[in-house]
């Protein structure tokens, strides 16, 4: 029985069963860097492969400078910055488990991507001149790398209704992603009812962990992450553009992107948005979903936690960020300045 993402294997296909995707952010320490997988329907084991390894490639796309830290200050996708990302990633080749080519392939579209409007229609062609072995084993070691973790799983979300062929197809290409690219492969949801080869472990996490509310109507992409921490979300555009915005704020030292907060080790750890922990102050980047009723609530019984361990929390819609910038940053510098001088009740000064 596992009671932990940490307690599964890498490297090998198992079933897993009891777990829940929801129950997977904050990811803890430990465990591997874990994608959540929704498999299409296509009719082979290589395709699913393929499909795989073409939604892995726009996931480091978007992850991408957190897997190549070093190419963080590189703007653009001109020739002088092509150059110096591909060196870059052949420099960190050099001194690890990567392959230098596929490295620098991958920084190249990552960093072209990162100046284009579509993500998905612009990674990856290039990185596909290389075998499929060579692509998922250098995936693998990206998506790790992007999360700062040794290894890299995918969790896999099988459909209900799949025929024994659909089953087998599922497994096969999942045996392959395992012995390939050394992913640790866990099959959730659906049963598997016609393949009978596959190891079942049952997932019993802490009573502790509590699952956000989710509308299962909402649609949801095919691959998905959680966030990195001390960065901000690779699929959040509001959180990139917050952070740019940043950067050149000094008021803004001190800042923590995506961080676990726990009140005590009796209480389920929430991850925050972006956090100052000194001054005791976390924003919220508020997507759509957030208006939706079981989300809401459960927004403000988080906040009251949070609250009652002294921090105030702060809310923006995406659409506040991406449109009022300004009024956004002039919000933030005028309570940290109000919280450093400790003119809010309950604020401590700080030097």
């Amino acid at each position: 029985m596992a009671r932990s993402w940490t307690d599964l294997p890498v490297g090998r296909v198992v079933r897993l069963d009891g777990a829940d995707a929801l129950l997977m952010e904050p990811l803890p320490e430990g465990a591997p860097a874990t994608v959540v997988y929704d498999p299409r329907p296509v009719p082979t084991a290589a395709d699913t492969v393929n499909a795989v390894l073409t939604d892995l490639e726009k996931a480091a796309a978007e992850l991408f400078p957190a897997w190549l830290p070093e190419a963080a200050t590189i703007e653009g996708a001109g020739g002088a910055s092509v150059a110096a990302v591909r060196a870059l990633a052949l420099r960190a080749a050099s001194a690890s488990r990567h392959f230098g080519p596929f490295l620098a392939d991958l920084a190249e579209l990552s960093l072209r991507a990162m100046t284009g409007p579509d993500v998905a229609e612009r990674s990856g062609a290039g990185a596909r001149r290389f075998a499929p072995e060579v692509r998922a084993a250098g995936l693998a070691r990206v998506i790790a790398a992007g999360f700062r973790r040794d290894s890299a799983a995918l969790l896999v979300l099988v459909p209900p209704g799949l025929s024994p062929a659909g089953e087998e197809v599922l497994v096969a290409a999942s045996e392959w992603l395992a012995h390939h690219g050394g992913f640790g492969v866990w099959l959730a949801g659906a049963p598997l009812l016609a393949v009978d080869r596959v190891e079942t472990i049952a997932m019993r996490l802490s009573p502790r962990a509590a699952a956000p509310p989710v509308d299962l109507s909402d649609p949801r992409p095919t691959l998905r992450f959680p966030a990195v921490a001390g960065i901000p979300h690779p699929a959040s555009r509001a959180e990139k553009a917050l952070e740019a915005a940043l950067r050149s704020c000094s008021w803004a030292a001190g800042r923590a992107w995506n961080q676990a907060h726990q009140s005590s080790p009796l209480t389920p750890a929430v991850r925050v948005d972006l956090m100052w922990r000194a001054e005791r102050c976390v924003v919220e980047v508020d997507g759509p979903e957030h208006r939706k009723r079981l989300v809401f609530e459960a927004d403000r019984q988080r906040d009251v936690r949070l609250q009652l361990d002294g921090f105030a929390v702060l809310r923006f819609t995406n659409d506040q960020i991406m449109t009022e910038m300004d009024t956004v940053l002039h919000q933030l510098e005028r309570f940290l300045h109000r919280r450093r001088a400790g003119t809010f009740e309950g604020s401590t000064p700080h030097a």
